[in-house]
């Protein structure tokens, strides 16, 4: 029985999930409604679990849809079920001020994903390292770069300017996979197996190098002024107080779409969002396109 059918309950994996309101409308535009979105949410937990596994995971939530109100939520919120496994960590890892604890969420279950779905978060979004079983913060195993696209610019624009990107990080034995994020542009991920640690610095010297050697396309500046007509390199996220959509997530956005792994051969002029139908398409004929990390 598909979630759209459901009247109140889910049951997963013998797992009670209770649902309310499936048949409420999430994304005006499309008219898709929360009980598709948690079917999209168990069509894709092959694939986006190994991406959220170990990780706490930030949640948008839009209770009332996109036209009514978002709300940012870190800490796991009152009536988390006690199957939902939490951990505490820093608010900030790695921050000088950390500020109070989160009790975070961390989902490795497709019960999980449809608690999420209930709750209408639509945006999952995760951090560059994973925590450890017992607490604390490890090592990031991923390095990514942002591309942003400022005023003037486009998608297609951000995929000349990923190629650049990929051939200065191949130098380094660094190999990446790119992720259109659903939204205006997208990102470039490293997988790491140690070695590398201080992911900010390094993202920041990349930038920089890469803004001076291109200033007519890139910039590694974050102020509105500098990024018109220039696509941003993003190093920030790689803070470790700080997230990035989760491959394969949902995006709050009027035309729904997905963050999605895509192929190299895709990254071109004719480059794309896409939206969940195509990508629930695509890892039935290609597979899951975003590696696994996992240094620890």
């Amino acid at each position: 029985m598909s979630a759209r059918e459901a009247k109140s309950t889910i049951n997963v994996d013998d797992v009670q999930i209770p649902v309310r309101n499936l048949d409420k409308v999430l994304y005006p535009e499309s008219g898709t409604t929360k009980g598709e979105v948690i079917d999209y949410l168990l069509a894709i937990a092959p694939v986006l679990l190994p991406q959220l596994a170990q990780r706490p995971v930030t949640r948008i939530r839009f209770p009332d849809g996109l036209e009514g109100q978002r709300f940012f939520e870190k800490n796991a919120p009152r009536g988390t079920p006690d199957w939902v496994r939490t951990q505490i960590l820093p608010a900030s890892p790695g921050a000088k001020d950390p500020g109070k604890d989160v009790t975070y969420p961390f989902i490795d279950s497709e019960a999980g994903l449809v608690w999420l779905g209930g709750l209408a978060a639509l945006e999952l979004h995760t951090p560059q390292w994973r925590a450890g079983p017992r607490g604390g913060v490890k090592h990031p195993d991923r390095l990514v770069i942002d591309l942003d696209p400022g005023k003037g610019m486009g998608l297609a624009d951000c995929a000349a300017v990923a190629h650049i990107v990929a051939e200065r990080l191949e130098r380094e034995d660094l190999q990446t996979f790119p992720v259109t994020s659903g939204s205006k542009g997208m990102q470039l991920y490293a997988p790491l197996h140690g070695g590398l640690v201080n992911t900010r610095d390094y993202a920041r010297k990349l930038a920089h190098e890469l803004a001076d050697a291109n200033p007519e396309l890139i910039t590694a500046d974050m102020s509105k002024e500098e990024r018109v007509g220039k696509v941003l390199l993003d190093w920030s996220q790689n803070h470790r107080a700080k997230t990035t959509i989760t491959p394969y997530s949902l995006r709050a956005r009027t035309h729904i779409a997905v963050a999605a792994p895509r192929t190299w051969d895709e990254i071109g002029p004719e480059l794309t969002q896409l939206t969940p139908c195509e990508v629930l398409q695509r890892v039935t004929d290609l597979g899951d396109l975003a590696p696994p990390t996992g240094a620890d």
